[in-house]
C-alpha cells in the first residue's frame, strides 16, 4: 500500500526530532538532527535550515538525502528518500516555520539565537516503513469533520452573546463543552501598552484574571505580535512559560502583579490571535497535559472561533459606547451601615488596595476610585459608559479605549477577591456600584 505524506501528519509535529542523512562527494556520511520538519504537500517536505553547514555543503554536491521521521503516537519510523529542490528565505511557509521556531525558542531564552536562516524544500521520491522488532499499536484517528461542527456550535453561542462578559463566557464554555478542552484562557489587548490582559479562564486552580503577557513574549505573545496561530505539540522540549509561578494574595500585594495561570504538566499548547477590522483584539489560548492534543485541523477550527470572537467583541464595544446616557438617578444616601473598609489608591501606577490587599492597577484602578469618589460626593450608585468616557479625571485616550473590557476586568477582580464593593452591569452601557459597607478613601501620591 502506498503511504501518503498526509497520513504521516503526526510525524511532522516536532515531538520526536527527525534526522537527515547526507553524503559528501567522497562518500563520507553525515547525519544531523532537525528542529523542524514540515509537511508541504503530498510530494514535498520542508526542513528548517539553521546551523547545519556540513549538511548544506553535502546537499550542494549531492542533492539526494534521506530523512528519518517518527510517529510519536506509536513509535513507527519512516524513511523518506528526498531530493533537494530550493531554499526559501521568505513567503508564507517561511514565516510559518520562523514563528514556530521563535515561539518555542523564547521559552528557553534563545529567541535571538535560534533564528531561521531558510527553509529547504525537498521532493519526496519514496516513503519506506522502517521495520520494527516489536509490534506497534494501531492509532485511532478522530472522526473527520468534528472540528468544523464544534466550531459552528461555539460560533453560534458567541453570536448570541450581547456584551463583552457574555462573549468571553460563551467562547470559554463552548470550547469546554464542544472540543472537550480542559484548560483555556482569553486575553484582551490593553490599548495603552503592548500587553495582553487575562479576562477569562477555565480549568485552572486560580483564574488569573488581570494577569498580563507582553506582546512578543512566549507562545501567547508571539501569536499576538505576528498575528498568526502558534501551536506546540510537545512542551517537554521547551521550558513552560511561567510554569514555576505560584500566586497568593501576599505575593500579589508585594509585587502588584497577578500571575498568569498555567498547567505545570502542559504538553500541548495553541495560541490564536483575535483580529477584527485589522486590529488585534487579543489572544485565545488553550493547553493540555496530552502530547499532540491539538491537530492542524483543531488549529484551523480554533482560528475561525477566534476571528468570530474578535468581531463580536468589536461590535459589543461599539454598542456599549452608543448606550444612551440618562440623567443621574436620584442620589442615594451614602451607606453608613455595615463595616467600614479602606480603599487606598496609589496615583503613580493607579494601583488599588482594599483593606491592605492588592486588587488591580492601571485604568481599571483609576476607574474604581473615580466611581467611589462620585458615590461619596453625590450618593449615586449608577453610572453610564458615556459619562465615564467624558470624564476628564479618568484621562481615557478616546472613545475606542475598550472601556467595556476594562469594566469587565474590574468587575471580575472584585468578584474574585470577594470585596465589600462590587460592580454590576445593569443594562447596555450602564453599571452600578453595590456596597456592603462604607468606604474610607485614601490617596497616596
Amino acid at each position: 500500500m502506498t503511504i501518503r505524506l498526509r497520513d504521516l501528519a503526526a510525524c511532522f509535529e516536532g515531538v520526536i526530532p527527525s534526522i537527515i542523512a547526507t553524503a559528501a562527494p567522497d562518500g563520507t556520511p553525515n547525519i544531523s538532527y532537525l528542529s523542524h520538519v514540515g509537511l508541504v504537500d503530498d510530494e514535498r517536505v520542508a526542513l528548517s535550515n539553521q546551523f547545519f553547514s556540513k549538511t548544506a555543503a553535502n546537499v550542494r554536491a549531492n542533492r539526494n538525502a534521506a530523512v528519518l521521521i517518527v510517529d510519536p503516537r506509536d513509535g513507527r519510523q519512516y524513511r523518506l528518500d528526498v531530493t533537494f529542490e530550493q531554499t526559501l528565505d521568505s513567503g508564507e511557509l517561511f514565516e510559518e516555520m520562523a514563528i514556530q521556531l521563535r515561539a518555542t525558542s523564547t521559552q528557553v531564552g534563545m529567541g535571538e539565537v535560534m533564528r531561521l536562516r531558510g527553509v529547504d524544500i525537498y521532493r519526496v521520491r519514496a516513503v519506506h516503513v522502517v521495520p520494527s522488532p516489536s509490534p506497534t499499536q494501531e492509532v485511532v484517528s478522530r472522526e473527520a469533520g468534528h472540528q468544523l461542527m464544534a466550531a459552528a456550535v461555539v460560533a453560534r453561542r458567541v453570536a448570541e452573546a450581547t456584551d463583552v462578559g457574555s462573549i468571553v463566557d460563551a467562547v470559554l464554555d463552548g470550547l469546554c463543552d464542544t472540543f472537550r478542552s480542559s484548560n483555556a484562557m482569553l486575553l484582551l489587548r490593553d490599548t495603552t501598552g503592548d500587553r495582553l490582559v487575562t479576562v477569562g479562564s477555565y480549568g485552572y486552580d486560580r483564574s488569573g484574571i488581570g494577569s498580563e503577557v507582553l506582546v512578543g513574549e512566549g507562545i501567547i505573545g508571539t501569536a499576538a505580535l505576528d498575528r498568526r496561530p502558534v501551536r506546540v505539540s510537545d512542551m517537554s522540549r521547551v521550558r513552560r512559560f511561567s510554569s514555576a509561578v505560584q500566586a497568593s494574595s501576599d505575593e500579589e500585594s508585594r509585587t502588584r502583579s497577578i500571575a498568569l495561570p498555567g498547567m505545570l504538566d502542559a504538553m500541548s499548547q495553541v495560541a490564536l490571535p483575535m483580529v477584527a477590522h485589522g486590529t488585534l483584539r487579543g489572544v485565545l489560548f488553550l493547553e493540555s497535559s496530552e502530547r499532540l492534543a491539538f491537530t492542524k485541523e483543531d488549529e484551523a477550527a480554533f482560528a475561525v472561533v477566534a476571528m468570530q470572537v474578535a468581531a463580536a467583541l468589536a461590535l459589543a464595544e461599539a454598542e456599549a459606547g452608543e448606550g444612551q446616557s440618562s440623567a443621574p438617578t436620584t442620589a442615594d444616601k451614602p451607606m453608613t451601615t455595615g463595616r467600614q473598609f479602606r480603599v487606598v489608591h496609589y496615583a503613580y501606577d493607579d494601583s488599588i488596595f482594599i483593606d491592605n490587599e492588592y486588587l488591580i492597577k492601571g485604568v481599571p484602578g483609576r476607574l474604581l476610585m473615580h466611581l467611589l469618589r462620585i458615590h461619596q460626593w453625590e450618593g449615586r450608585t449608577e453610572f453610564t459608559n458615556r459619562e465615564i468616557r467624558l470624564s476628564e479625571e479618568l484621562r481615557l485616550p478616546d472613545i475606542k479605549d475598550n472601556l467595556e473590557t476594562r469594566l469587565l476586568l474590574l468587575r471580575r477582580r472584585l468578584e474574585e477577591k470577594a470585596t465589600p464593593v462590587q460592580l454590576l452591569r445593569v443594562g447596555r452601557g450602564r453599571i452600578r456600584l453595590d456596597l456592603t459597607g462604607s468606604a474610607i478613601l485614601e490617596e497616596v501620591a
